[in-house]
């Protein structure tokens, strides 16, 4: 923080610390000596649950807060915030004027502990998802007028599917596998150079160490491409019961205006204005579907999002005024050859206080901006002119 404090940049944290009254040690746990290993089997959702608690978090926090004194113009952020316990703390912390603000992600709005089933490794990420009270109510904190929570983003941690450690009967199978002997997704993924059907190959039924436990297995969820139909989904089924629920407006301010805005990108990114990225993203907010392994769009087919259902799916994507994507195409709907993204390295301009300056790398932000249209929702390079606005 001293280093940092006459920086006009955003220092980020996970936060999760054990605080000295604790009795695990989360992932560390099988290094560990008693008492520190934990209380029931390591296959059982429950017992990695209860081996992160909300203390690991409110600890963290409490942490930083103690030393934000230190640097009291410099921007705090909480990453992946997960407990609701740690929302008193920040508002109290913000109310004194301190700096610091939060972001959640889509897993810990969209899943709930209740509904995992044991050795269901696919969502195990830290920290964890937390049960269905606690879901409630960062929800509620997203539409609050003082809230803390500014941005919802996906922190995309993929990895191969061995590194999972699925059971058998959770490992993903190709939607044409008609052979009996079971497929499943390698590797390599999808070549985005190429047309045709992608590569899968087969896989032992051998018991590999390890399957399903949640301490030996990797941590992070899958998720890109998601977010939107992900909030919508659920955000719809909230107001269908009566509860609060963020407008799309919402969703446009959470994921992609302030996400824009925090890393210094206003000026490119999170809205549909002449001179910005014409960065689009065509929703259909109607249309009801499915998650297969064969939908997903990353490399690696292993997500807790599979066999969800969906209300909501990305018709087209545009990437600087170029269309890269569309649903139903070939090669899995993805358009041209190589890749086309870009690494902006530039010097951030029209900033915020808070904002980052100079050279910084952004990881699963969405800057699109949302727009409601018969049934439709436009998300916003070449950039926009006067003609092609």
């Amino acid at each position: 923080m001293t280093t940092l404090k006459d920086t006009p940049t955003t220092l980020m944290f996970h936060a999760e610390m054990i605080p000295p009254i604790s009795d695990s040690v989360g992932d560390a746990v099988q290094q560990s000596l008693p008492p520190l290993a934990p209380r029931g089997d390591l296959f059982s959702y429950s017992t990695f649950l209860e081996s992160r608690p909300p203390a690991f978090e409110t600890y963290a926090v409490e942490e930083i807060l103690s030393l934000a004194e230190l640097a009291p113009n410099l921007h705090l952020h909480i990453v992946h915030l997960s407990a609701i316990e740690c929302i008193p703390l920040l508002k109290k912390a913000r109310e004194a004027g301190i700096n610091i603000t939060a972001e959640t992600c889509f897993h810990y709005l969209g899943l709930a502990s209740e509904d995992i089933e044991d050795g269901d490794t696919r969502h195990k990420c830290c920290p964890p998802i937390r049960s269905q009270t606690n879901q409630d109510r960062l929800w509620e904190e997203l539409t609050a007028p003082d809230a803390c929570i500014k941005t919802v983003v996906s922190d995309h941690s993929p990895c191969t599917p061995e590194l999972k450690l699925l059971p058998p009967h959770l490992q993903t199978i190709t939607e044409d596998d008609t052979s009996g002997s079971g497929i499943r997704h390698n590797d390599s993924g999808v070549d985005m150079t190429l047309s045709g059907v992608e590569a899968v190959q087969p896989f032992t039924s051998g018991k590999v160490q390890g399957e399903g436990d949640f301490f030996a297995a990797w941590g992070g969820i899958s998720s890109v491409g998601l977010g939107l139909p992900i909030l919508h989904t659920s955000a719809a089924a909230r107001r269908a019961y009566g509860e609060s629920a963020p407008t799309l407006l919402d969703i446009v301010r959470l994921c992609c205006q302030a996400t824009a805005k925090q890393v210094g990108l206003s000026h490119r990114k999170g809205g549909l204005k002449v001179g910005m990225d014409a960065d689009i993203a065509v929703f259909d907010d109607e249309e009801i579907w499915t998650l297969h392994a064969g939908e997903m769009r990353w490399k690696n087919k292993c997500s807790p999002w599979e066999g969800h259902r969906f209300k909501g799916r990305i018709r087209e994507t545009w990437l600087r005024g170029r269309k890269v994507f569309e649903l139903g195409g070939p090669n899995q709907g993805f358009i041209g050859g190589a890749p086309v993204g870009e690494a902006i390295l530039e010097r951030r301009t029209h900033t915020t206080p808070g904002s980052l300056h100079g050279m910084s790398f952004l990881f699963f932000l969405s800057f699109f901006f949302v727009v409601f249209r018969h049934h439709e929702l436009v998300l916003g390079g070449q950039r926009l002119n006067n003609e092609n606005s």
